[in-house]
């Protein structure tokens, strides 16, 4: 019974003092539908790599510190990847500000070939960085694809999903709308 106590009220206290883990708590509690696939674990760093953007300027996942993101690692040969970016070009339209959806095509990715498939698949909101050596990935213990993590607003990884998941399901936005707090 003691103990009992004692672990609620040592989680009472850590989420008191870090609202952003109360925040993956909630979220965590929401899982379902594809959502179920989604691991939470205790924040992570990420590994610090180059990536590019589809005109070859630098490009970081800092670049979107400060906010929740969702990185999606993906390839244009990959039909699950394929499969899943309409939703999450849906999903970034319906979060707005809340969460940045950014696209990392690791590997052998041309750029006309990436460009041709966000031309005929329709994605407007969603920015896509290339990991042409594959650095990030590999860093991040990326094995497959898809696979989508989730940064907190201090940039560590603090979930993951590993396949294709329907990101814009009443269940996604439900999940990602409790880890933003919105």
């Amino acid at each position: 019974m003691l103990r009992s106590g004692l672990a609620v009220l040592y989680t009472a206290l850590m989420f008191g003092a870090n609202p952003a883990a109360a925040d993956v708590a909630a979220a965590d509690a929401l899982r379902d539908g594809d959502m179920k696939k989604l691991a939470f674990a205790a924040a992570a760093e990420i590994p610090q790599a180059a990536l590019l953007t589809l005109d070859d300027q630098p490009a970081s996942l800092s670049d979107y510190g400060g906010k929740w993101v969702l990185v999606n690692f993906w390839a244009t040969w990959c039909p699950p990847c394929r499969k899943e970016m309409p939703g999450l070009d849906r999903l970034q339209a319906e979060m707005g500000d809340r969460l940045s959806v950014v696209t990392v095509a690791t590997g052998r990715n041309p750029v006309p070939a990436i460009r041709k498939f966000w031309d005929e698949a329709g994605i407007e909101n969603l920015p896509v960085l290339r990991d042409p050596g594959s650095e990030l990935a590999r860093g991040m213990g990326v094995m497959g694809l898809p696979v989508t993590v989730i940064l907190n607003p201090e940039g560590q990884e603090v979930g993951r999903l590993i396949g294709d998941a329907e990101w814009d399901s009443p269940e996604a936005i439900a999940v990602l709308t409790a880890l933003t707090g919105n």
